[in-house]
Parts: C-alpha cells; structure tokens; sequence
C-alpha cells in the first residue's frame, strides 16, 4: 500500500510537471536576411565589405542584440550603398532588413529601438513581430514597447514593409514584400552642420559616393548644409554626378572645368523639382524635393520629409568634383553656391 502510495505521488508529480506550458522560442536562419543583399552589394562593386557588413547585421537579429543593434546594421548597409552609387537596390533592401523580426526566445513581442537611425532612408522604419509572438508582452526593461514616434503599432506585430499584420515565424520579410512602405513617424538623428566654407562629408552625408571622407572647401561660402537628419533636420544624402561633364583621361578634372557645369545641372535639377508632386511617377531609391521638402521615392510614391526650419531642399553643385547633392540649406547659401559657380539665373537658371 505504501509503494503504491508513493508511485502514486511520483507519476502526479511529473504530471504535473509536463502540465506546464513550455515557453516556445521564435527563431529564423538568420543569415537568409541579409543574402540577397549581399548579391546587389557584390554587383554594386562592394567586394569583401559586403560579407563583413552582413555578417555584422544577421546577427542583430539574435535574441542577444541590444534593441538598436538591427538599426546600426541597417545604417551600416546604408552607408556602402551611398559609397557605390547610391545604390536603390541595396538601399531598398537594407530598408526591408531593418524591418525583418528578430529572434524571440521567450514568445514575447522583441522592444523597438529609441534612437533615430542615422541615415534618413530608415527613418519612421521598424521591425516587424513574429506571428506567434504573445502581443500583450514585450521582453526586456519594456523601454521600447513603442517605435520611436509612433503612437500605436495596428495591427499588433505589423510594420511598414506589412502593414496586414506580423510576420510568419521563421520566415523573411524580403520574400514576403518588395516594398520597404510608406515609414511612420521617427525622424532623423543627428544634427549636423556643414559651416564656414569647409565641410567634411563621410560616406553617410553629401559626398557619399567617397570611398572614405572628401573635403568640400569654397571660398567666401557659408554653406549651413544638414548631413543628416534629426527632429528638426533632414539628410542630405544625393550624390549625382553631372553626366555633361568628360573626364576621360583618367587625370582629376580641375575645378574651373567641372565647376560651372555643376551649376547649370544643379539649376536644371531645381526647375525638374518644380514640377513635381508627391503623385509623380517615380522609381525606387529616386531622390528629388518636392514643394521645399526632401523626398524620396519608395514603392513607386515620393515620401517626403520637411527640411528644419529655415531651410529648403534644393540641388546644389559639388565642390571639388564633378556632380550635385541634394540638401537642405536656407535659401541665400544656396543661390550663393550656385552663383559661385559662375552660372547665372539664380537657383533654376530661369
């Protein structure tokens, strides 16, 4: 009777044990996040710094990454695809990876981060939830149940790129989407001046078609350019080389030879932005400024992003190299930039 008591007691206590629920854990392959990255990367002409960068972003994705480690990442792809060219394709799919979920170990909803991104391409961009994820429940200190700006997530789990609701568990987004969406809420980060005539711009800025930093220096000129977004600034990230100008040769072309022509391309520039609307017909990764805001094309649609008070979006000429950036500068700078050219007609040439 005794040994049967106490089989008894052992079996209802490891029923009891498998009784309760085990937490599940929401896990993905995470190296399939970044892979069709790494192909455009490596036709943009990336090489080695393609893997290196990728690598530092699928890992992001582990449940270990700190809450703005994906968005770093996301700033990091940004910032090579800017050095190649600006390239849409690999911008478009650092803007859809940034929005990937990251791995959930214990079911719970993974926090948002609370620092704006660098680049203004990620801007109001946060990550979607696994599907099976508990939508009452954050992990963490629950300091990021929110993306920055944003008032309210719905539905649960959604984000911009799927706007229907969370994502499948285990899945990739970019198999799912093509379109990064229409960003809600957040702002740039920084705030950042170009000032007193000499400006340093890195591979996330103006100039962002150098491998590393370029110098811009004019003379007597008082630029007050924004290089990258905050609450009351937005990025100016164009580099668009002026296709009139003839640098075969392989030599630098000297100043006198490039400067004027970037004048007119950035006058021809500024009167294309005239015309334009937020409904103008556009392709993927295109930047232009529409009605004094910064804009950019995504999914087919300018998303356009106001310039910090004072300042409008304009094309104005590189410095010291053929081509023009597109940025925000208050209106005298930027009709002093393109006078120093030695164009005439003002900021359209009219």
């Amino acid at each position: 009777m005794i040994q049967l008591t106490s089989l008894f007691v052992t079996f209802l206590a490891a029923s009891t044990v498998y009784a309760i629920p085990l937490q599940k854990r929401i896990a993905q392959t995470i190296a399939d996040s970044t892979q069709a990255w790494v192909k455009a990367c490596t036709t943009a002409g990336g090489a080695d710094k393609c893997n290196t960068i990728s690598q530092t972003a699928f890992t992001s994705l582990l449940a270990a990454g700190k809450n703005c480690d994906q968005q770093d990442a996301a700033d990091s792809m940004i910032d090579l695809a800017k050095q190649l060219n600006n390239d849409p394709e690999m911008i478009r799919l650092a803007q859809i990876f940034v929005q990937q979920p990251r791995n959930a170990p214990d079911s719970l909803q993974v926090p948002y981060c609370q620092t704006a991104p660098k680049n203004a391409e990620l801007s109001g961009l946060f990550h979607c939830q696994f599907a099976s994820s508990d939508f009452t429940k954050f992990s963490g200190d629950q300091t990021g149940n929110l993306p920055l700006d944003v008032n309210a997530v719905n539905p649960p789990g959604s984000c911009p790129a799927k706007t229907d609701g969370p994502v499948p568990d285990g899945v990739q987004l970019n198999t799912l989407v093509q379109s990064p969406g229409t960003p809600i809420g957040g702002s740039g980060s920084s705030n950042s001046t170009i000032n007193n005539a000499t400006a340093t711009a890195t591979a996330s800025a103006i100039e962002s078609a150098a491998n590393a930093t370029t110098t811009a220096t004019a003379s007597g000129l008082t630029e007050n350019l924004i290089l990258t977004g905050s609450s009351s600034s937005i990025s100016a990230t164009s580099d668009t080389p002026s296709g009139s100008v003839n640098n075969t040769g392989g030599g630098s072309a000297n100043t006198t030879s490039f400067a004027f022509q970037n004048g007119k391309d950035a006058q021809a520039q500024n009167a294309k932005f005239a015309s334009l609307t937020v409904n103008s017909v556009c392709q993927d990764g295109e930047q232009a400024c529409i009605a004094s805001a910064f804009a950019q094309c995504v999914g087919g649609k300018f998303v356009s992003t106001q310039c910090p008070g004072g300042t409008q979006c304009f094309a104005l000429p590189l410095v010291n190299k053929a081509g023009t950036s597109i940025v925000c500068a208050n209106v005298a700078d930027a009709t002093q930039r393109i006078a120093a050219t030695g164009v005439t007609g003002g900021l359209t040439g009219a």
